[in-house]
């Protein structure tokens, strides 16, 4: 009785602190603050964002994601060659133990493809994402507005998909 009371409390202790709304978790890493940006008329693709804390000891990696409001998704990043912004699809994206990765604008992100409706503002979607490790987690995607990404001004060069 004595060690199942230790037990206990040692493994409220050692697991990381609780998941708040509108987060997921799964093994030792929360998934939080998704979101993706509102579509407008007949765009066929989106993107979703979102942040990815490694509570563990040990690293771990975003392998794919899936939706039911698209037809595709991909894990992508954007690279610059030369004076020319480029996104491209990636295998998987590493989750450092005791880091805090950012899928943001710019940068590694979750790409919807073939959306099956609209992204409209304030609608949630879910999306689920596995790890290569921690397994799989779904988390509820707020279509909202994000911080800009400047495309075509003088300060970025213009993309290409």
């Amino acid at each position: 009785m004595f060690r199942t009371r230790i037990f206990m409390v040692l493994s409220l202790l050692l697991l990381p602190p609780c998941a708040q709304a509108g987060e997921a978790r799964v093994g030792m890493l929360t998934i939080s603050d998704a979101w993706a940006r509102p579509t407008a008329g007949r765009t066929p693709n989106g993107a979703a964002y979102l942040t990815i804390a490694n509570h563990g000891q040990n690293a771990d990696r975003l392998v794919s994601a899936k939706s039911p409001a698209s037809a595709k998704v991909e894990l992508h990043t954007i690279l610059t060659e030369g004076s020319v912004k480029k996104m491209r699809p990636v295998k998987a994206i590493e989750i450092e133990p005791g880091k805090i990765v950012e899928l943001k604008p710019g940068g590694f992100h979750v790409m919807l493809l073939g959306l099956k409706a609209p992204l409209a503002l304030g609608q949630t979607i879910p999306l689920t994402v596995t790890f290569e490790r921690a397994g799989t987690a779904t988390v509820e995607v707020t279509i909202r507005q994000g911080e800009a990404m400047d495309h075509g001004s003088a300060a970025a060069p213009p993309m290409k998909h």
